[in-house]
């Protein structure tokens, strides 16, 4: 299954990977609007998100006054991304693009340019993340910023298969269950989400998404950055709930 694919079928359940996806906005925008006003200034209002998904942080960052324009590679996410916004006032560009070509679906420069939620490593190779971090560079004005959050893979046990749990959520009288099933060979693994969604009944159905991720550290994400053209690059501690890597153009 595509990266594209995959998050075509996971865009309905995809708030169940947060016990509260309304708090996540919030708190998430308000953790990313800290980052962006410290490390890029009080003048900074237009934000391209390369990996929006279903909005998770582009809404709460629209609802904090910036202008966000979002993409992301599922036309699923896009369109429900889509629809949140409108369902909160948002006025919000949203498009279907690859981030390793954002310099030709949006021509023009923004202050920031990000990819959160562990994005970036659904590119495979080191070629691809230095070709996506050159368009973002080409996307962005001179002394403006790259933003991504990943996993701490080097924190990661690689052995044998794990088990990573959301645990149970409740929506009326629906139950779901989420964990995901990772399986490595080498610095790649294939993950497979399963939510389980419950209605009551005798049998229950179980959704299955499959997907490949590239286990990269962040040493290495910082020096394909660099590589881009970014300077200043840095990895930020206890800001969000994901490790924090930022750049600026020079």
């Amino acid at each position: 299954m595509t990266p594209d694919e995959f998050y075509d079928q996971l865009a309905p359940f995809y708030h169940l990977i947060y016990p509260d996806w309304e708090t996540s906005i919030t708190q998430q925008a308000v953790a990313l609007h800290s980052i962006i006003q410290e490390f890029w200034g009080a003048e900074t209002t237009t934000i391209l998100d390369v990996a929006c998904g279903i909005g998770t942080q582009t809404l709460g960052l629209a609802q904090l006054g910036y202008q966000v324009t979002a993409s992301d590679l599922s036309r699923a996410a896009v369109a429900r991304a889509r629809r949140e916004a409108a369902a909160r006032h948002l006025d919000l560009r949203c498009f279907v693009a690859d981030m390793r070509h954002m310099a030709v679906y949006s021509p023009q420069q923004y202050d920031v340019v990000m990819a959160c939620d562990n994005a970036v490593p659904h590119l495979l190779t080191d070629e691809d993340i230095v070709t996506a971090f050159r368009a973002w560079y080409t996307c962005v004005r001179p002394s403006g910023g790259c933003l991504i959050t990943v996993r701490d893979y080097d924190r990661e046990d690689r052995t044998g298969i794990q088990v990573k749990p959301y645990g149970l959520r409740i929506e009326g009288s629906t139950r779901y269950l989420l964990f995901q099933v990772w399986e490595f060979c080498g610095t790649l693994y294939e993950l497979a989400l399963y939510c389980i969604e419950d209605r009551g009944g005798r049998h229950g159905i179980t959704h299955v998404m499959r997907t490949t991720y590239y286990a990269i550290g962040t040493e290495t994400l910082m020096a394909l950055m660099r590589q881009a053209g970014f300077q200043n690059v840095q990895r930020l501690e206890a800001r969000f709930y994901q490790p924090v890597l930022i750049g600026t153009k020079p």
